[in-house]
């Protein structure tokens, strides 16, 4: 890991301009030389996120984006191995509906709380979206003080409905449940897209010898009662409909405050090495 960061640091003292700009490439470039590290040990994709301070900017989003991409490449590492990480805000979601469309750039929407995020992630054409299982029940949980069982839990609940509502209505989105409490939340999604689960909860999974039967299955969705929605050319409609779930506007806030508090921490490092 420190060799990592040897090599961003060397790479930003390369860079032009003052000391915040070059901490930027600095930062850009620790991004990529971790998700190279990655790609040597997985066949598939790695994502890098873009700054959470630009999840209200789809301009500076999309120039990161490519600036990413453009640092990726420079490695001899195809844009087809990397997913772009933005926020499930309305600039993030607009962001990400360009790079895919006009681009060929693959997009991960992340901390994805709600169905209107989720209708528009999909309009947008973005490769995946992330919704947050965990972090739904947590907001619950402190907001009711009850308890939930797997069946009952509001996080699978939330995927449950995104899941059949893309397969309804054809959507080739990818839903990556993340953020998981226990593997009882996994189960409940057995069948889901993809599920993103943390070692401990796998090291359980691994060990347990109950059946696992396949609970989300895309072929029931054709048959199931649900309204076609559509946000994408419609912003004012997209913030209403967003701003009626308190749950999800809290914990979209909290989750880009965390994630860019996490950049500025790491960005005071990288500005230290530099000087």
């Amino acid at each position: 890991m420190l060799k990592l960061i040897d090599n961003a640091v060397a790479y930003g003292k390369e860079q032009e301009g003052d000391l915040e700009k070059k901490t930027d490439a600095t930062l850009d470039r620790l991004l990529v030389e971790f998700g190279k590290e990655i790609l040597k040990v997985v066949p598939g994709k790695v994502s890098t996120e873009v700054d959470a301070r630009f999840s209200f900017d789809t301009k500076a989003t999309i120039n990161k984006a490519l600036r990413i991409i453009d640092l990726y490449k420079s490695e001899g590492i195809d844009k087809s191995r990397v997913l772009i990480k933005i926020a499930s805000t309305w600039e993030g979601i607009q962001a990400a509906r360009i790079l895919q469309r006009d681009h060929g750039i693959n997009t991960n929407l992340t901390l994805l709380f709600s169905k209107t995020q989720a209708v528009a992630a999909a309009e947008a054409g973005a490769f995946l979206i992330s919704p947050f299982v965990g972090r739904i029940l947590d907001w619950y949980k402190a907001s009711t003080g009850k308890t939930y069982s797997a069946q009952e839990d509001p996080g699978v609940e939330s995927v449950k409905a995104i899941f059949d509502y893309y397969k309804k209505f054809g959507y080739k989105t990818i839903v990556m449940g993340a953020s998981f409490r226990n593997t009882g939340e996994i189960t409940e999604l057995a069948g889901c897209d993809y599920l993103t689960i943390s070692p401990n909860l796998l090291e359980e999974l691994m060990n347990s010898n109950e059946p696992v039967p396949k609970k989300l299955v895309a072929e029931n969705a054709s048959s199931l009662d649900i309204e076609k929605l559509t946000y994408i050319d419609d912003e004012a409609e997209f913030r209403f409909a967003f701003n009626e779930d308190v749950m999800a506007v809290e914990k979209l806030r909290e989750g880009i405050s965390k994630f860019a508090a996490d950049a500025v921490t790491l960005k005071d490092i990288l500005k230290a090495k530099l000087q």
